[in-house]
């Protein structure tokens, strides 16, 4: 593997953990937020409701940039699942581009 392998094969590991994190915790907002849409759960926790925020610093600016050039549907907000789509796209892509890499690179 040449010299450009070798320093991108671990960025690109890097990059997708990153992705895979926060898919992970794009998902925990969806299924939070619909868990408090049907009252299974509440948050009078202090913990819960840091838990909450910082879900939302994280996921929210994310959102905002989705909602400008995505309408809700049916009322329904669908950033976070364009968003989850989106991510699991680009982690695909950053997999078989590391493959692509080091296949060829040898």
């Amino acid at each position: 593997m040449g010299i450009i392998g070798l320093f991108l094969m671990p960025l690109l590991d890097i990059l997708g953990l990153v992705i895979s994190l926060y898919f992970k915790v794009v998902v925990v907002d969806v299924v939070l937020y619909w868990m408090l849409q049907y009252k299974l759960i509440t948050i009078h926790n202090k913990y819960a409701e840091k838990f909450m925020e910082i879900l939302k610093a994280v996921t929210e600016p994310v959102y905002k940039a989705i909602r400008k050039k995505v309408a809700p549907v049916s009322g329904i907000d669908v950033a976070p699942y364009v968003l989850l789509v989106a991510i699991a796209f680009l982690g695909s892509f950053v997999t078989h581009l590391s493959r692509w890499i080091e296949q060829y690179m040898q």
